[in-house]
């Protein structure tokens, strides 16, 4: 995928974005995580931040019907696309119906209040956009399905016991943090909701966390698994994310989605029994499926006030775990997301060699001697634009080089900048030596964010995408770090075969 500029970097902050809190579009950035660096965070999630229009177009190939992940509703349908962003970072993108949330302030502030949660129960949120009549949230991407397709749909396996106490608990921890957090109130929790990680984790999607419009119906399920008090008055509670808790529980127990009051007339009969799945062939206790069944029939009681608060939910769920040793992906019978090799399978190039090892000093010494040859052709000035604002300009980058030389990076870093802010000239090589800069002071998300603008400037420019590896590398992104190098060397490859690539 080919880049673009972004309006709002997730990985910077911008005098546009400022501008426009203080116009009262935007919470602070102190909604996101109590004051956080947007970045990443130190558990690893994307910091929240306003994404453009364009960036998420791009990252889903204009929201092709090829990377749909699901649909919902009928009235107000909601879609939600798979994409991957510049820094190969694989996104969940939900996008509304026009015009769901007319006011752009208020629907900025709904997701400021989600975007500021952060828990490993959680596909978290790290983003949101607001462009003319376009509302879109953005979230952590979770690769292995969810819990509807591995409960009602499976190929190969069902889930076995264990692992279903695990989602149970799971879930419930989720709902307990977002409840001591301030945002008790869930939104249609469902099997649909839960969905599985990297790791077969499960974990709750945070669009339960926000309404599907303003003023738009909660729920979109089957009326018979809505809560009652819902069916009179049309509001969510904290009950009644209970009793959408319990539904989940039989869906856990009995491994089809039925409607709760008749799993109730068979818990009354006490037919556990045929309640539970028969797919499990027996293999569970019923000493726990007891239990469980027993919450289950807790939180669908039609009174508010007789179902079980979350805290009770976690407190009986917790001792219930006979398997916590084994990881959740060997328990859902799949394969666990493994990191590529950290080099391509062809030949490195010196500098994709120094890349592969974060031989910054390498690095550092490939790039001098380099020097600007690369930059031919990316610049054609007129005679009427060598001003002394030109040369004053060249003088800097000039001072810059010297200091990048001499191993003075943060006067290199003030000398390019002051090069990049006249904006007269573009320098993919200027970009690439300020990155190398930001890596040697332990800078690696704007270290990044200056490797993408080379790319800008220099789409297929192999150094563009080997600086990227590396700062990915520094942020711990070792996948899309490997992703990125060899994208690099395929680059450098096409070169030396057939000149610069086109």
């Amino acid at each position: 995928m080919g880049c673009c500029v972004s309006k709002f970097s997730p990985t910077e902050t911008h005098p546009e974005k400022e501008k426009l809190q203080n116009q009262g579009r935007a919470p602070p950035p102190s909604a996101a995580g109590g004051g956080a660096e947007p970045g990443v965070t130190s558990s690893g999630v994307p910091s929240f931040c306003e994404f453009s229009f364009a960036d998420l177009k791009a990252a889903t190939n204009n929201f092709s019907p090829d990377f749909i992940v699901s649909e919902s509703g009928e009235k107000a349908p909601n879609v939600v696309y798979k994409g991957r962003l510049q820094n190969r970072r694989w996104i969940a993108v939900k996008r509304f119906p026009k015009l769901s949330w007319p006011d752009p302030k208020q629907f900025a502030e709904e997701a400021w209040g989600v975007g500021k949660l952060r828990h490993r129960r959680l596909a978290n949120l790290i983003g949101y956009c607001c462009d003319g009549d376009e509302r879109l949230l953005i979230a952590e991407f979770m690769p292995n399905d969810t819990l509807a397709k591995h409960l009602f749909h499976w190929e190969r396996q069902t889930i076995e016991w264990a692992m279903r106490l695990r989602v149970a608990l799971y879930i419930a921890e989720a709902l307990e943090y977002c409840c001591a957090e301030g945002r008790p109130l869930y939104h249609d929790l469902n099997a649909y909701r839960v969905l599985f990680d990297e790791d077969g984790d499960p974990r709750i999607s945070c669009f339960g966390l926000m309404k599907n419009s303003r003023d738009g119906k909660s729920y979109s399920t089957n009326l018979a698994y809505t809560p009652p008090e819902y069916l009179k008055n049309g509001r969510v509670t904290p009950e009644s994310v209970i009793f959408s808790f319990g539904t989940v529980l039989l869906d856990l127990l009995s491994g089809k989605h039925i409607p709760p009051s008749h799993a109730l007339d068979m818990i009354r009969g006490k037919n556990i029994i045929l309640l539970m799945d028969s797919h499990l062939e027996g293999k569970f206790s019923t000493e726990e499926a007891t239990i469980v069944v027993g919450l289950a029939s807790q939180c669908l009681q039609y009174e508010p006030r007789e179902r079980p608060n979350i805290k009770d939910l976690v407190a009986t769920l917790s001792p219930l775990q006979p398997k916590s040793d084994v990881p959740s992906y060997v328990m859902l019978g799949i394969s666990k997301h493994e990191e590529s090799p950290p080099t391509p399978q062809r030949p490195l190039s010196p500098m994709g060699e120094a890349c592969s090892r974060l031989d910054l000093t390498a690095i550092h010494q490939i790039l001098v001697t380099t020097h600007y040859r690369d930059d031919e052709g990316t610049n054609e000035l007129s005679f009427q634009e060598w001003t002394q604002q030109m040369r004053d300009m060249l003088d800097a980058r000039k001072r810059g080089d010297f200091a990048f030389r001499d191993k003075d990076f943060k006067t290199a870093v003030d000398c390019y900048s002051q090069f990049i802010d006249v904006g007269t000239m573009v320098s993919p090589t200027v970009y690439a030596r300020r990155s190398l800069c930001y890596l040697m002071n332990d800078q690696p998300d704007v270290a990044l964010r200056d490797a993408m603008q080379a790319q800008i400037v220099y789409p297929d420019w192999p150094t563009a995408f080997y600086m990227q590896s590396v700062a990915l590398a520094k942020l711990d992104m070792h996948q899309d770090a490997a992703d990125m190098l060899k994208d690099a060397a395929g680059l450098e490859e096409k070169r030396q075969k057939g000149g610069r690539p086109s």
